[in-house]
């Protein structure tokens, strides 16, 4: 083990408690954005009123939500009028996506979104109320410009203090942000030679005296935890890209397994970074019935579940040498592999990859290789993170213990990939579904310009989402397979109603979708000779921190879906 940095930091709501929270300041009147949670903020305005301070201490984070929540009354609206800021230095969404989930929120009032504030980094606000009364408000953003620790210019979210009513008022750099730049900073000028991986763990300890606020609209939650979780995990790979001369985004990096671990704690924020060899324990618990799973399953019992399909047995092995269990089910039909857990945070593809081949398995003819955990090095670091977070993301998780995404891995040491490798040479497959998930809930990086650089379709849900790559020649029977899948999985009960609720609330934040509608379901279709087989099916169902009946359906629209896709395909082969 090695100490990388270690530091607590003074929080910026004590720092102002202790300046105007004196006889001295009776009087005072100041306006304050703060990354801190309701609670904290409305104790510390009634213990500054106790002494005749007038206090407003409002979030940093999505102010304009919080302006809904805690300054609305919106069920006396008839109508709302948004005018939201422009920036030249991000995405003209931005400050649009940061309402989210604002549409869902408001009752019967209608909601109109325009382009455009008559401020920098202000919302222009028009509430009419259905006693005809209207009234207007400014309701501001406060963000910085500046220079992230990779070269790029970002607008990002930041502290900012008002004395006296005074229209500018001066940033306010909060404990929040200084937390994350000085560690950020630590890192960076740590040596860490040249050779890949770099460590084996890096862990990165942070506690928070911040709670999670769910909200009344789907799996939606404020949380400013899961947000310094996903800008340290993201942050600290593209400082890695830059450091290995790849390109930003590059999935191919190998640093090693960085692990973000963000806690709630009294007292004040801390932090610790250090290296640690690879954690190689397997969390271990009872079994759940696969068909009524209410939460991700326990390895064990992964393991068991595939012994019971049957079929000729082969594995691979992680980098921490945990297990990559599969089955090659010989049959006379066309030859499909299945496969789940690449990203294992994404967790309704794993379960629902075993239902399907448990069902297949039980067809006369049935031909197919089931791999449903490929990542368990991964799926590892999810339970251990779940500990602490459950209704967190945890994209730490999402790549391998050697930092990378298996499916972009080139290297002559293949680890997990050499399970896809020898799927496709037992069975010759020519179709491969491949199961995955994305965020249930809103994903931000407030710290590094709020959207999620290279990641801005998946920022918000919109609903069970199909991505279909095909070898050139084949994109009209790519068309017709999409097309007899989607209407197969139309005719599950809920789930076109469940796309539509989701992507109406997209298209309200976002703007336009930039995919197509194919009987009900959002699918991006392209050609794509990067895979050996010919058809590529990748499953997108918004599952990353749902449970209960959320978590069921997610995992039974998952093994509806490799169900139809193994029919359409044997239609597809049969008049090719």
């Amino acid at each position: 083990m090695t100490l990388v940095y270690e530091s607590g930091f003074n929080r910026i709501l004590d720092q102002l408690l202790a300046t105007y929270g004196e006889a001295a300041a009776r009087g005072t009147r100041f306006e304050a954005w703060l990354f801190e949670d309701a609670p904290s903020r409305r104790a510390a305005e009634e213990k500054l009123a106790a002494i005749g301070v007038e206090a407003r201490l409002r979030s940093a984070y999505k102010p304009l939500l919080h302006f809904f929540l805690e300054e609305v009354d919106t069920g006396a609206l008839k109508s709302i009028t948004i005018a939201y800021p422009v920036h030249e230095n991000c995405p003209q969404n931005r400050f649009l996506l940061e309402t989210y989930p604002l549409a869902a929120l408001t009752g019967t009032a209608e909601l109109r979104f325009e382009t455009g504030s008559s401020a920098p980094f202000t919302y222009d606000v028009t509430l009419t109320y259905k006693d005809g009364r209207k009234a207007e408000h400014k309701v501001f953003a406060p963000n910085r410009i500046h220079t992230d620790f990779i070269g790029e210019t970002l607008v990002s979210p930041t502290g900012w203090l008002r004395l006296n009513g005074a229209f500018e008022g001066t940033r306010l750099e909060t404990d929040y942000e200084a937390l994350f730049a000085n560690a950020m900073r630590a890192v960076i000028d740590h040596d860490w030679g040249n050779t890949e991986p770099y460590f084996g763990e890096l862990n990165i300890r942070a506690t928070l005296p911040m709670a999670d606020q769910p909200l009344p609209s789907g799996d939606e939650v404020i949380s400013l935890r899961e947000a310094l979780h996903e800008d340290f995990y993201f942050s600290l790979l593209e400082v890695f890209q830059k450091k290995s001369g790849r390109p930003l985004g590059d999935r191919g990096l190998q640093p090693g397994q960085i692990i973000p671990e963000i806690v709630h704690g009294k007292g004040t924020p801390a932090i610790r970074i250090e290296t640690r060899t690879l954690d190689t324990s397997e969390a271990s618990g009872e079994a759940q019935p696969l068909a009524t799973a209410h939460a991700p399953v326990f390895v064990a019992q992964i393991h068991t579940e595939l012994a019971g399909i049957g079929g000729e047995p082969f594995e691979a092995r992680s980098r921490a040498g945990r297990a990559v269990q599969a089955r090659y089910h010989r049959g006379t039909d066309a030859a499909v592999m299945i496969s789940g857990g690449q990203h294992p945070n994404e967790t309704t593809g794993i379960i629902g990859a075993l239902r399907a081949a448990q069902a297949l398995a039980d067809r006369p003819g049935a031909h197919f290789t089931i791999s449903p955990l490929e990542n368990p090095d991964g799926y590892a670091a999810h339970h251990r993170l779940r500990t602490d977070n459950p209704r967190h993301m945890h994209h730490a998780a999402r790549y391998t213990a050697l930092g990378d995404d298996l499916e972009y891995r080139t290297a002559a040491q293949p680890y997990e990939k050499a399970i896809r490798f020898e799927a496709q040479r037992l069975s010759g497959a020519r179709l491969h579904i491949n199961l995955h998930g994305y965020p249930a809930h809103e994903w931000t990086r407030p710290l590094s310009g709020y959207v999620p650089r290279g990641f801005a379709m998946w920022t918000l849900p919109k609903g069970f989402f199909l991505i279909m790559r095909y070898q050139h020649g084949w994109e009209e029977r790519a068309e017709r397979f999409i097309d007899a899948v989607t209407r197969r999985l139309a005719a599950v009960p809920g789930l076109v109603a469940f796309n539509g609720t989701q992507i109406s609330l997209y298209e309200t934040h976002a703007g336009e979708t930039g995919f197509r509608i194919i009987n009900g379901f959002p699918c991006m279709i392209s050609v794509d000779d990067r895979h050996d087989v010919l058809l590529t099916l990748i499953t997108e169902y918004p599952d990353e921190t749902i449970y209960g009946d959320a978590f069921i359906a997610g995992h039974t629209a998952q093994m509806e879906t490799v169900l139809a896709a193994y029919d359409a395909f044997q239609m597809i082969e049969s008049v090719a």
